[in-house]
């Protein structure tokens, strides 16, 4: 208004022309200042989520095979849905973080943040994505939240860095913000909420708990390695060829799944069906939905156990294998319980296994335990101390026909009841790993293991927590390990705390009285 009636009055004056000109220019930069917080915020929302859902789904990395499994039980077909999602979230983060940048460069030149028409739905469904996706996480995938709290034990010193260096990156902007304000009630909502979180930031290091945090000459040894169901990221899984990579690779001990044939034969298979680890579709293409239980050990017999392992190798990004490994794969068949027995005899490794009742209407059903019982003790003739029994079903029979096994549970009990029933191990998943308890368990003589830990991240915790063994997908990988990863001594931690809080406070003071 003021600019219009200035140049109606006096356009032949340029003093007064240019006077017109500079609240014109005073008029577009309130505006600008009145938009480019509430764009900025926006473009700070979003990014926040996508980091969260990035580091959430990345540090859920170790479970991706049982995400996988669950949605191959629901869709009928094989796909790495988890790695998808995990390029998804990179993306998505990537491209956030990119118009941050972008929008904090242009604020702290003073120009408008002009966002295309594209980048404003982008942003918007970014975070609706975003926002989602970590919401039916929550719901259907509660045991992921337990991952995420674990992955803090030993993330959280180097996270903490990270969010100081953010903050301090932020000062910039809420600095020139705040400069720009006209009254200091705003200048107090801008930099009020900013330095109440930067301290909160300061101190949260004084209620922070890491196992890794440690007193040198304090780690225990490193747990035992068992491979799950042999090493199934170099072999088709519950093959020989499997489970001799696990011994050609260190490890301790042999995981497997059994169950029993039409004709009593008990053989390894971890599915209800024999779909998605044979050439069943080749072989016998009408009977692919049969449970595998109801094939006798003849028509067993010639299905191929590794084809479908080097069909999805390349696919699953593994690696490769040598023209020799190939071969071998090539050639494996399914394994039964008794050559997987002597197999880990002749080794001297342990031996742990999920047992499956047959379905109704099969000859076996009530007989399978005392079949098996028979393969163990008579066929295999295995060492006995070598037999980690999960079975909890007729514990005291096995217990009185069978002694020498050592009998696990798998669940956490009080040592009492642990001690009254002879157990000697417990078998848990890993998100109830808790040092506590191993500890508590562990002066009872009560070992723990854990599983499925194929992350070298979860590795170290369990490592750092005193667990006396894991079984893992990944024996290759973790033999590597010569110590846990993000191990430090208490006063090195303090150092890199004390250090990362001043530097912080300088930088941030400095650029507010710039």
């Amino acid at each position: 208004v003021v600019r219009r009636r200035l140049l109606q009055r006096y356009e032949h004056q340029p003093f007064i022309s240019c006077l017109a000109g500079f609240y014109s220019c005073r008029w577009k930069r309130y505006q600008r200042e009145r938009t480019e917080p509430g764009k900025c915020c926006c473009n700070m929302v979003t990014f926040c989520f996508s980091l969260v859902f990035l580091y959430t789904w990345g540090e859920g990395k170790n479970d991706y095979n049982g995400f996988d499994w669950y949605n191959y039980g629901n869709l009928g077909f094989w796909f790495l849905w988890s790695l998808v999602i995990l390029i998804v979230a990179a993306v998505l983060f990537a491209y956030t973080s990119l118009l941050l940048v972008l929008a904090m460069c242009l604020l702290a030149e003073g120009q408008q943040l002009y966002l295309h028409w594209s980048h404003k739905i982008g942003t918007f469904l970014v975070l609706g994505f975003t926002i989602s996706s970590l919401f039916a996480l929550s719901i259907l995938w509660r045991d992921h939240r337990k991952t995420v709290r674990l992955s803090f034990q030993v993330t959280a010193p180097y996270l903490h860095i990270g969010a100081i260096a953010i903050m301090v990156l932020l000062s910039w902007p809420v600095a020139l913000h705040a400069i720009r304000a006209d009254k200091k009630v705003i200048q107090v909502i801008i930099v009020g909420p900013y330095l109440a979180i930067l301290l909160f930031l300061f101190l949260i290091p004084l209620g922070m708990y890491s196992p890794c945090i440690r007193e040198k000459g304090t780690l225990g040894p490193k747990p035992a390695l068992i491979g799950h169901r042999g090493a199934p990221m170099l072999a088709p899984e519950n093959t020989e060829m499997s489970f001799l990579k696990t011994i050609e690779h260190g490890g301790d001990g042999l995981e497997t799944d059994v169950t029993i044939s039409y004709d009593g034969v008990p053989f390894l298979m971890h599915d209800d069906t024999l779909r998605r680890t044979t050439n069943i579709h080749e072989v016998y293409p009408n009977e692919t939905g049969k449970a595998a239980s109801f094939f006798s050990w003849d028509s067993l017999q010639k299905l191929n156990a590794g084809t479908w392992f080097l069909k999805n190798k390349p696919f699953l990004g593994m690696g490769s294998l040598s023209k020799a490994d190939q071969k071998q794969a090539m050639n494996q068949s399914i394994y039964t319980l008794s050559g997987f027995l002597r197999l880990a005899d002749s080794h001297n490794k342990l031996v742990i296994f999920d047992l499956y009742r047959p379905p109704e209407k099969h000859p076996y059903r009530n007989l399978w335990l005392r079949k098996i019982l028979d393969v163990i003790l008579k066929e295999s003739k295995i060492k006995r101390h070598l037999v980690l029994w999960l079975h909890n079903s007729v514990r005291s029979f096995v217990q009185s026909v069978a002694p020498g096994f050592q009998h696990t549970m798998g669940r956490k009990a009080p040592i009492e009841d642990l001690l009254k029933h002879n157990i000697v191990k417990l078998n848990l998943v890993y998100t109830d790993m808790s040092s506590e308890d191993i500890r508590k368990y562990a002066e009872a003589n009560i070992t723990t293991n854990f599983y499925v830990v194929n992350e070298p991240w979860l590795y170290s915790l369990a490592w750092c927590s005193g667990a006396h063994s894991v079984t893992t997908n990944a024996v290759h990988l973790l033999k590597d390990l010569s110590q846990p990863l993000f191990l430090m001594t208490p006063r090195q931690y303090n150092i890199m705390w004390i250090l990362t809080d001043l530097t912080s406070a300088f930088l941030i003071s400095l650029i507010f009285a710039l």
